[in-house]
């Protein structure tokens, strides 16, 4: 991987951090055809270009200095070959949505762009095996993002500003979530489409938001 990609990657972790989309946990992916750049298993406020490794997409062992639960980026690129990035983060209006039972759908414009409803992998224990990566990525299917009861919750992308910007777009949807009585309606269908074909637009200016309102 170029040293390029090494700084975005750890640009774009540092990114998610100063968000406060996350804490001590979480790692991020850039996918290069066969392999994934991985941020180191530290907190993402910490991470430096040289800290991140090589991922083969292959591999049947986790290499030395890569997050154990970099099983779920593996499935879920092997099984997506439009997936540039993934984004593992612990944003907190997430788990409390989730906690008191809401869903986060796509109440406004851009909930929208996370799908009609956000998908729930119902195991709160740590994803630490190609079993659970692959029970992860079945539970995200062709969704943007999935949540991980207990755990935090995965957005992916064709990059990283794709991924990183839908990682803050869950956050906001599961504030909004909190804020909406059960029966407040989502989104009519035509209206969700609407959006997500702006997709390529819109969620790359989000990220560049979160970058220079979030600047180290």
């Amino acid at each position: 991987m170029s040293e390029d990609a090494r700084s975005r990657l750890a640009h774009a972790a540092r990114t998610v951090a100063n968000a406060g989309l996350t804490d001590a946990f979480g790692h991020i992916t850039l996918r290069d055809a066969q392999s994934l750049l991985v941020t180191a298993p530290l907190p993402l406020a910490f991470q430096r270009p040289e800290d991140s490794s090589v991922l083969p997409l292959d591999t049947t062992e986790l290499p030395p200095g890569t997050p154990k639960e970099a099983w779920i980026h593996i499935a879920i690129a092997r099984g997506d070959h439009s997936t540039g990035a993934i984004c593992r983060a612990q944003p907190r209006a997430v788990a409390k949505a989730i906690a008191a039972g809401k869903p986060i759908r796509a109440l406004d414009g851009h909930g929208a762009l996370l799908g009609p409803v956000v998908p729930i992998y119902d195991d709160s224990r740590l994803v630490r095996d190609v079993d659970a990566g692959m029970a992860v990525a079945h539970t995200l299917g062709d969704a943007p993002a999935v949540v991980l009861r207990g755990n935090g919750a995965v957005t992916r992308g064709p990059d990283l500003a794709s991924a990183v910007a839908r990682m803050w777009l869950l956050e906001r949807s599961a504030e909004l979530a909190l804020a909406a009585s059960p029966d407040a309606p989502s989104l009519p269908t035509d209206e969700q489409e609407w959006w997500r074909e702006r997709g390529d637009e819109l969620l790359p200016r989000m990220f560049d938001f979160l970058a220079r309102s979030h600047e180290d």
